[in-house]
């Protein structure tokens, strides 16, 4: 059943981007919001399937690539949307990426075969990156920084199969929404220094902060929602209590 619905969840994201890019090619505005309705419909679906820990993952990818995309797009310029926003698909759709990524590293056929896929994973983005700074018409030293980003957290981060599921689907991710011009990368940072690729070689490095920050913030996040849940479910004379109590404590220590 698990196997089941992680290569559903793969291949449902698999399909959606190329129909939401493609009709994204000639929206107006009013469309594009319709989309982002859509996504966000789709998102919660597959999200009644999960559990609470990943429900809060998706959480935190969803806020922190939200405020990245409103500064590196919105703000900074470093790439640029068709309609000059942040289509309103984005912020879900990094939720719906990051779980495309979780089921396929934890999906049974990728820990059969975790040291190929993770080893097969940093040669090809490896041989990319290398490909950005040495013979591409369009250098791409960002791209090359992202792969170290990428190899660090394959090496030392909590869940190497999660970052190379990161890799296939963010670099196909990339490659469709750049070939249709649903965003485009500027060819240097603002400040001039850093070449870019269009896509960068090593983007899935980049959002492997995303993954990162999830994998750390989400059993916190969880931890403080269920403290909440138990305060405001106490019964406000035994809260009194406890209040009463961990002042009489205080007072005692402090005398």
């Amino acid at each position: 059943m698990v196997r089941t619905r992680d290569g559903a969840v793969v291949a449902g994201v698999v399909l959606w981007v190329p129909l939401v890019l493609g009709l994204d090619t000639a929206a107006p505005l009013l469309a594009q919001h319709l989309l982002g309705l859509a996504t966000w419909g789709l998102l919660l679906l597959v999200l009644r399937g999960e559990d609470r820990t990943t429900r809060a993952q998706v959480a935190v990818v969803v806020v922190f690539a939200t405020v990245v995309e409103l500064v590196f797009a919105g703000w900074l310029g470093v790439y640029v949307y068709r309609l000059d926003n942040v289509p309103a698909f984005v912020p879900p759709g990094h939720g719906l990426v990051y779980l495309a990524a979780l089921a396929m590293g934890r999906s049974g056929w990728a820990h059969a075969h975790r040291r190929p896929l993770v080893a097969g994973t940093l040669l090809a983005g490896g041989a990319w990156a290398l490909w950005g700074v040495t013979v591409a018409d369009r250098p791409d030293a960002l791209g090359a920084f992202w792969f170290l980003c990428l190899l660090g957290f394959a090496r030392w981060g909590r869940s190497p199969l999660l970052y190379a599921g990161a890799f296939l689907v963010v670099t196909y991710l990339e490659l469709v929404g750049t070939s249709l011009g649903t965003w485009t990368w500027q060819e240097r940072d603002p400040t001039g220094w850093i070449s870019i690729g269009n896509p960068p070689s090593g983007i899935a490095g980049g959002y492997a902060w995303f993954d990162a920050a999830a994998l750390w913030a989400a059993p916190w996040l969880v931890v403080r929602l269920d403290r909440r849940r138990q305060t405001a479910g106490r019964p406000q004379n035994q809260a009194g209590c406890v209040s009463s109590e961990v002042v009489s404590r205080l007072s005692s220590s402090a005398s």
